[in-house]
């Protein structure tokens, strides 16, 4: 699964997401994208469950990139422990998307295979996602 392989301080705030995705937000690599249009975290596992889906349904086929990294810890205590005495240990990663973000990207495959594979793939995720093709400038 993604994560930092290292970082300057281990815990973060929590932070808010507001606003739209200014960055990452036009197919860059590929020629089909997934775009965000929810804000929301993405855990590792989620991005890692749908990476594996895309690839699946494209059998070998094509390329896949990730535009996504989850760079943030999110913290939690042990069970049964009381509130105080600090904040919890580093549980997962998340990735912090807001809407309009690209989330993934294939190339080398029909725009319905990549469609298929995205609405497999959008599956696996808490947010709502729109099919982007390339526009070309």
């Amino acid at each position: 699964m993604l994560q930092p392989k290292r970082r300057k301080f281990r815990k973060d705030f929590k932070g808010r997401n507001r606003g739209l995705a200014s960055r990452g937000n036009a197919v860059s690599f590929g020629e089909f994208g997934m775009k965000a249009t929810d804000r929301g975290r993405i855990t590792a596992r989620q991005i890692e469950a749908a990476r594996r889906a895309i690839t699946r349904q494209l059998k070998r086929g094509g390329q896949v990139w990730i535009r996504i990294f989850p760079d943030k810890p999110i913290t939690k205590k042990p069970l049964g422990v009381r509130q105080g005495k600090g904040k919890g240990n580093v549980e997962y990663w998340v990735a912090v998307v807001k809407p309009g973000h690209m989330l993934f990207e294939v190339a080398g495959v029909e725009k319905e295979l990549a469609e298929e594979a995205f609405r497999k793939a959008a599956a696996k995720l808490p947010i709502n996602v729109t099919f982007e093709e390339r526009t070309v400038m």
